[in-house]
């Protein structure tokens, strides 16, 4: 039982030393890999139609006249420095015009949705419509108004509005 006992004592310590030695003859090396990305700043708009329409409407019963196509879809995405202002504008190219007719273009409001959306009067001058911080997607809508008045001339009234969305 002895010799039993030896020999596996001696086979059990020639395993471990051919364990150590197969680990010491091993190789092994390594090497980092960096990994780079690059994210410009990036911006975009879309309004859910071109275009809105004022239907004619008598100034005594409808003193505001919604656009037709209220309440009007705005998605702003943006990629933007986490601590960076984003802004969205709104401004006309001047009033609304018939010929040599005007309608003044702050008689157009809009009331807004969504976080960070905001409602306000048209103007030749930029007027904000939006304001977030860093990136991300934003999702809103504009309803519009134009206030009605027995001093229209009668006509075709249009005008363009820019809208400018700003992501530094």
């Amino acid at each position: 039982m002895r010799k039993v006992t030896a020999v596996w004592a001696a086979a059990v310590a020639c395993l471990a030393l051919l364990t150590a030695s197969a680990e010491g003859w091993a190789a092994t090396d390594q090497q980092s890999l960096t990994i780079n990305a690059t994210v410009s700043a990036k911006a975009k708009l879309t309004l859910g139609v071109a275009a809105i329409n004022f239907p004619d409407a008598d100034p005594d019963s409808v003193p505001s006249i919604a656009a037709t196509e209220n309440p009007v879809s705005v998605t702003v995405k943006t990629q933007a420095g986490s601590a960076s202002s984003v802004t969205l504008t709104a401004q006309a190219n001047g009033d609304l015009d018939s010929g040599t007719d005007t309608i003044d273009i702050t008689n157009v409001t809009w009331t807004a949705t969504g976080a960070g959306f905001v409602g306000g009067t048209m103007d030749t001058a930029a007027q904000s419509a939006g304001a977030w911080t860093g990136s991300g997607r934003r999702d809103g809508t504009f309803s519009y108004a134009l206030a009605n008045s027995w001093d229209y001339t009668a006509g075709s009234y249009s005008q363009t509005v820019v809208y400018t969305l700003t992501a530094p």
